[in-house]
């Protein structure tokens, strides 16, 4: 355990006295007691004051105790000579308190200095080496109790980094893979209109600039998601000239919620690419957004595509992998994606995770 170096704030000094004072009381009460039990009372303000006065001594010279106990922590030296480091450290703190306690017992009672001196070596001096012991086995105790804390606050910084790293890697997979796919929407449309394909191309331009800007932005509001997922529907809605129809069932309640960057895009981009490409009938995709019960945030994306053969395993592109990983890394078992059956055909993608309000 290394030297604490920690300052020392008013609220811990505060603290510090209350413990001595509340160590004093508890034994200003036991010598009231005692004394009237054998028949020697005394009054509460005897009792208070003399053991008031005993305990502030400790509290005084407590603070050359901890101070020595934490420039020699355990581990610092061989165990044989910290052993006696602290065993002359407490003969001298005893005798500290026996020389402080005779003073106070002179100022206050006038009583002889050497005869109070003498009665309280013999009386207290064990006693002492025992309270120091004490100060000193809290004082590591305190001080590897902070170790720890400050060895989890590590681990939990370097677990959030790690997090943040991946997810960051995540998102740098989805740029590009959604780059690629964009531009092979406008590669198939410039041979069938090359207007629609030019003006597609510009849009995707603007859309990529948005993309770039939104890179180091884990979270984003529902709304603006939405937004930027409507631009990528402008360009889809072009390649497919009223073929598709895009539908918004959100509860308003859910728009200033908190999502991840990019949560619905790779969705709507599947749900296009296996269901509605597919088809040659006019196709719609519906947008779902609804708090649930749970305390959670639900997400929908369906389609009335060609749907899935419910005998054959579901194919997962980049897109749904890179969210179920991201799904993961940020909300662990509560987080979940999965695929099922449309309404009227097709599929329907559902996101879950616990609700993040904006900070």
């Amino acid at each position: 355990m290394p030297a604490d170096r920690t300052q020392i704030h008013p609220p811990a000094v505060l603290l510090f006295l209350l413990g001595w004072t509340l160590v004093g009381l508890a034994f200003a009460g036991q010598m009231y007691l005692t004394q009237a039990k054998v028949g020697r009372p005394v009054s509460w303000t005897f009792a208070l004051g003399r053991s008031l006065a005993d305990w502030y001594t400790f509290a005084l010279i407590s603070w050359p105790a901890i101070t020595l106990a934490r420039r020699f922590p355990i581990g610092s030296a061989p165990v044989h000579l910290l052993v006696e480091l602290h065993l002359l450290a407490s003969m001298v703190f005893s005798l500290a308190w026996t020389l402080i306690r005779a003073g106070l017992t002179v100022w206050i009672d006038g009583t002889p200095f050497m005869e109070t001196l003498r009665y309280a070596l013999v009386a207290t001096l064990v006693f002492n080496m025992l309270v120091y012991c004490a100060i000193v086995t809290t004082t590591h105790a305190v001080g590897f109790y902070r170790q720890s804390r400050e060895r989890e606050r590590r681990e939990l910084e370097l677990e959030r980094r790690l997090v943040e790293a991946r997810l960051q890697t995540l998102q740098m997979q989805l740029n590009p893979h959604f780059l690629f796919n964009a531009l092979n929407g406008v590669s198939a449309l410039m041979y069938r209109d090359i207007d629609a394909a030019d003006t597609m191309l510009m849009r995707l331009s603007e859309l990529l600039r948005e993309a770039l800007q939104r890179t180091k932005q884990p979270w984003v509001s529902l709304r603006d998601d939405l937004a930027f997922l409507d631009r990528y529907l402008g360009i889809e809605l072009i390649r497919f000239a009223g073929r598709l129809t895009v539908r918004h069932e959100i509860e308003p309640d859910t728009l200033e919620l908190q999502v991840p960057n990019l949560i619905l895009q790779p969705l709507v981009e599947n749900a296009i690419k296996h269901g509605i490409e597919p088809k040659a009938q006019a196709s719609s995709i519906t947008l779902r957004a609804s708090r649930t019960t749970e305390g959670t945030l639900r997400l929908e994306v369906e389609d009335n595509g060609r749907g899935y053969d419910p005998g054959k395993p579901v194919l997962s592109g980049i897109g749904l992998t890179n969210i179920r990983a991201r799904l993961e890394h940020l909300f662990g078992s509560r987080g979940s994606l999965r695929l099922d059956p449309g309404s009227t055909g097709g599929v329907r993608a559902i996101v879950e995770f616990p609700i993040v309000e904006r900070s």
